[in-house]
């Protein structure tokens, strides 16, 4: 099946804009949460990304019709929390509707969880001949650092768990397995543990050498006005061998991989993929001198 650009733009447009408009215009006269789960919306847009379809399924069987698994997560419309009385506070309020404080705990941390229950949950995920790829997606606001929430953020990202540049995903997930949810369960028979929580943009999520296929801004989403930017598309047919894995930054890199990377790498191409507007020198005695250097020093 082959999709377009404009349906990717219409669908976008249609199930994520234009709801989370009404939704957060309704959430402030109900104060309640203008949360809408990407869950489903995600499949839809898996599809139309990789162009295969769904089975009409819904939560019973594959997620696409090729056997990929797709989840999603939302860091957008999260609801926060008051730091001096702990009520919910909304995303748009700028203070706590009980008590007044501007003290304000802003969530952005919605993860991807993994559910792996037995040695059959581990095996379909990382083994079954129709499980071939793991599609991932959020949705977040780039400007999150700044305290802006008017801008969000879709990305996908691909996962092949069988293909050798993906290996550290099938360790991460068995020593889940083994190591966690194992022991937890021989602690607490009665309780069942947590999923795996597999965090965007963090250490692990980088060691499993994520693709990224897909990325789109929504500009002023909240506003009449929302304009979307389809930033990056890797269509269907594009051989995902031939596509670079996504770079780990170099400020959640350990001391003993930048030693390395230091030591290994040829001058040309560290100064090309690890700094901006500095010299190698000068880059490499930032670093020395402190490990978590300025994100200005870095890429």
């Amino acid at each position: 099946m082959v999709f377009s650009k404009d349906q990717i733009i219409q669908f976008i447009t249609d199930l994520i804009i234009e709801p989370r408009k009404k939704a957060a215009t309704w959430s402030r006269i109900t104060k309640q949460t203008a949360s809408l789960r990407i869950g489903y919306p995600g499949q839809h847009l898996a599809s139309l990304v990789t162009g295969v379809e769904g089975e009409k399924t819904g939560a019973r069987g594959n997620d696409l019709a090729d056997g990929s698994e797709v989840k999603s997560c939302s860091r957008v419309d999260q609801l926060d929390k008051c730091k001096d009385c702990d009520m919910p506070v909304l995303r748009q309020e700028q203070k706590c509707g009980l008590c007044g404080s501007e003290n304000l705990d802003r969530r952005n941390d919605s993860k991807w969880l993994f559910t792996i229950r037995n040695k059959d949950d581990l095996n379909t995920l990382l083994n079954d001949p129709h499980v071939n790829r793991i599609i991932l997606i959020i949705d977040d606001y780039p400007n999150f650092g700044q305290g802006d929430y008017s801008d969000i953020r879709i990305r996908v990202f691909e996962i092949w768990p069988k293909k050798i540049r993906h290996t550290r995903f099938g360790q991460i997930m068995t020593n889940y397995y083994h190591k966690i949810y194992l022991i937890h369960k021989k602690l607490n028979q009665d309780k069942t543990p947590a999923p795996k929580n597999f965090w965007p943009d963090q250490y692990q999520f980088y060691l499993c050498n994520p693709i990224q296929t897909f990325s789109a801004k929504i500009k002023d989403a909240y506003g009449e006005n929302p304009k979307l930017d389809i930033l990056k598309w890797i269509e269907p047919h594009v051989d995902r061998d031939t596509i670079n894995s996504v770079i780990m930054p170099s400020l959640i890199l350990k001391k003993v991989e930048f030693e390395i990377l230091l030591k290994n790498a040829k001058r040309t191409e560290l100064c090309k993929n690890l700094v901006k507007d500095v010299s190698f020198d000068d880059f490499k005695k930032a670093m020395s001198q402190n490990w978590s250097a300025p994100l200005e020093v870095l890429i």
